[in-house]
């Protein structure tokens, strides 16, 4: 059964919807939840994720947040910590990795840390047997696939097109996953504009599917309450899952 990855922004709108949100969607059928960690400038992501980023930290987001809501979330589903490498450095990145252990998180996805930079800090992952989740992108050549895949950890994640995190772009990625599958048997999950409509498409090919914006566009909603979020949310997870399979 094909994957489903899951992102949301951590203390967006507070911290209690976080942990409520991510309950849901594991109840939903999220498989692997991404707990995104908000920064001022997130150059991977699209207006959805960077607006839900800026409210977040402008309410008084803190690492220590993370951390607390980490506890109770990451007992109940596999959970990865995304966010960009400026505040893992800073907070030190033998210090967050022994946190994330503590909490039960499997790894971390850092989208500006390409594999080349990642190299010196992988080993401190690894002693705390946490995957550092690596990036494949289209204009990646074959010969870079096949250094990336090497030593790739719980999945790959393949990035659908050039740009930013919820842009309607697709590309042919025949040839990349064909790559991918010659350097490793990692599993390979797609990101980059995968929604309800996407999805089904989106998932040829490759093991699950990492979906963001459209999940926090439900949290941007200021139409909805917030039990109407959650059941949205629940119903977007859903009907993602069956397509995925179907």
């Amino acid at each position: 059964m094909k994957k489903l990855v899951a992102y949301i922004t951590t203390g967006f709108p507070d911290l209690n919807f976080t942990e409520d949100a991510a309950l849901a969607l594991k109840e939903a059928g999220v498989d692997t939840l991404e707990l995104g960690v908000p920064f001022s400038d997130p150059v991977a992501d699209g207006p959805v994720i960077e607006q839900a980023n800026l409210y977040a930290l402008q309410h008084g987001f803190k690492m220590q947040d993370l951390l607390d809501v980490s506890q109770t979330i990451a007992q109940q589903i596999d959970t990865l910590w995304m966010g960009y490498f400026n505040p893992f450095y800073h907070r030190g990145i033998e210090r967050i990795t022994s946190e994330a252990k503590e909490r039960n998180i499997s790894g971390f996805i850092i989208p500006d840390l390409p594999c080349e930079e990642a190299k010196p800090y992988k080993p401190i992952f690894e002693q705390n047997d946490l995957a550092l989740i690596d990036f494949v992108a289209p204009t990646d050549s074959k010969e870079r696939i096949a250094t990336i895949a090497s030593d790739a950890r719980k999945f790959i994640y393949l990035v659908a097109y050039a740009g930013i995190t919820g842009a309607a772009k697709s590309e042919d990625l025949h040839e990349v996953i064909d790559n991918i599958r010659a350097a490793t048997d990692t599993d390979i999950y797609i990101g980059f504009g995968v929604n309800e409509k996407t999805a089904k498409e989106k998932a040829k090919n490759v093991d699950g599917v990492i979906v963001g914006s459209a999940f926090v566009s439900v949290l941007l909603n200021d139409n909805l309450t917030g039990s109407q979020k959650i059941s949205a949310l629940q119903q977007m997870a859903k009907n993602i899952k069956e397509a995925i399979n179907s």
